[in-house]
């Protein structure tokens, strides 16, 4: 069975990675896009386009179920996909986990790119899903763009910039961009003793495995990797090797390039 993943660039890997943890014996077929990259700028009806046209070769390519690991894609073109496809085909969205971490946390920092930060979009999540918390958000400078970059030294930057305007006496942080549980690690080790950090990719990845079983079907595969560029058989960038999840997904055997490890 293949689950086809879509993201602009590197923020699919972590639910990516899920999925391969929990399910090794599922085809995956990652789609992004390095020639539009990144969607979050971009005028609305152009990223319904263009999720529209890839998840078209998703389709194309046999995938059972699709999946959008990122916040743009899933907020703007989550609706369009699923009339697209129509209601036999499983389509999972992305949410950052803002209900999850309001019901542990009193006090919660949203970190996210500075678009989403902005965005009518986070300011209805918190209202929706903030219940009592008091909720900041945190735009993260450069931090996703770094990470497609696999460059260390920026994350590093960007990661402390976001830690020092974080207000203090917060108790979680959403990561509230697909990217960022890439470095999980890095934001851990910048954090005071003790917050707490939810992210969605895994979450993610477990809704996806119950659409995927509830549709009955054998749930088999090689286990296979494939990588499909802006439309264009490939592979994923070396930047992925950077971080666990992409070296990880670079491993798997299947008719694609291996991901390089340096």
């Amino acid at each position: 069975m293949i689950v086809a993943l879509i993201d602009s660039g590197l923020g699919l890997l972590p639910t990516a990675a899920w999925l391969r943890t929990l399910r090794p014996e599922l085809d995956l077929l990652l789609l992004n896009d390095p020639d539009g990259a990144p969607w979050g700028p971009k005028p609305e009806q152009w990223v319904i386009d263009r999720v529209l046209d890839t998840a078209r070769l998703a389709l194309d390519e046999g995938a059972e179920v699709i999946v959008l690991p990122c916040n743009t894609a899933s907020v703007t073109a989550l609706e369009q996909v699923r009339a697209m496809v129509g209601p036999n085909l499983p389509v999972i969205g992305t949410v950052p986990a803002i209900k999850p971490a309001a019901a542990a946390c009193r006090t919660i920092a949203v970190w996210a790119t500075a678009a989403t930060t902005a965005s009518a979009y986070q300011a209805d999540l918190i209202t929706r899903f903030g219940g009592d918390a008091q909720v900041t958000g945190v735009a993260c400078h450069g931090l996703a763009d770094a990470i497609d970059r696999g460059d260390l030294a920026t994350i590093g930057t960007a990661i402390a910039d976001a830690a020092a305007r974080t207000p203090v006496g917060t108790e979680g942080i959403v990561l509230g961009c697909t990217h960022y549980p890439l470095v999980l690690d890095d934001i851990l080790a910048t954090l005071p003793p003790g917050m707490r950090v939810f992210d969605s990719a895994e979450a993610v990845a477990g809704q996806t495995l119950r659409r995927l079983d509830a549709l009955g079907k054998a749930a088999n595969g090689s286990g296979s990797v494939r990588v499909i560029a802006s439309g264009r058989p490939g592979r994923l960038p070396s930047a992925a090797a950077a971080f666990e999840s992409g070296r990880l997904l670079g491993a798997s055997t299947g008719d694609h390039q291996a991901l390089p490890t340096t």
